[in-house]
């Protein structure tokens, strides 16, 4: 694990771009795609929009496949739904061939939309394990990552897959790759910032080890590389 910490959100995301294009560099020319999993809620969308405009040149977009590390059960045109964020801040700005963006479909039950997107990951990767060259993840200030909220149903969840979950303090179902799938990936990394988040950083950072109150501490890639891009108000609490 590496702990990468900046002066502020800007030269968090310019830093994070350049780790993006070098993962996806090396990815496309080892094996000819690059495997991309994005994470949703606000604090990723500065760094799609760089990527999608300042670095637009630096990736091969038709060689590469986007996919979600979980998804609110909102309708597709709602305003929660992370695949619109990431359309409006990223995709909208690149000329993407069809099918390589993978959405959860969130017509169907919760049920129904994790069962649907763990068979499109099975196809993608026709029938292999299911190794993402990278997978970006937030983290709540409770401590949460992609859908694995504090005592819930997938802290426990030794399936490499997609499952629905019930989030009480949320009084909602989410769809989520489990942390068993997100620990296959080639490279993982945590993007947080702001003080808000300075007490979760502390507790999944720090030596007492609970993964029912903080199921970040889940994320341990098994052959894979983690690392966190943070900024200096999140780490104010860190020795």
């Amino acid at each position: 694990m590496k702990l990468n910490i900046f002066s502020n959100q800007t030269e968090l995301n310019e830093q994070l771009a350049q780790y993006v294009i070098t993962v996806a560099k090396k990815a496309i020319a080892e094996k000819k795609r690059f495997d991309f999993v994005l994470t949703g809620g606000s604090s990723p969308k500065g760094l799609y929009q760089l990527l999608s405009t300042t670095y637009k040149d630096q990736i091969d977009w038709n060689k590469t496949y986007f996919f979600f590390g979980d998804e609110r059960t909102v309708f597709p045109f709602e305003k929660d739904y992370n695949g619109l964020m990431a359309k409006e801040s990223f995709f909208d700005n690149l000329e993407l061939q069809d099918g390589h963006i993978f959405y959860v479909d969130t017509n169907l039950s919760p049920e129904e939309a994790a069962a649907n997107y763990k068979q499109k990951l099975d196809e993608h990767f026709a029938g292999a394990p299911i190794i993402f060259d990278l997978i970006l993840l937030g983290m709540g200030d409770d401590a949460h990552t992609a859908s694995i909220f504090p005592h819930t149903t997938l802290v426990n969840n030794q399936e490499a897959t997609v499952a629905s979950v019930w989030v009480e303090k949320l009084h909602t179902n989410r769809v989520s790759l489990t942390a068993p799938l997100i620990n296959q990936a080639k490279h993982v990394v945590f993007i947080t910032f702001g003080a808000n988040k300075a007490t979760a950083l502390h507790n999944v950072l720090g030596d007492t080890q609970d993964f029912a109150n903080y199921p970040s501490q889940l994320i341990k890639p098994v052959n894979g590389d983690l690392q966190w891009f943070v900024d200096e108000a999140a780490t104010s609490l860190l020795k």
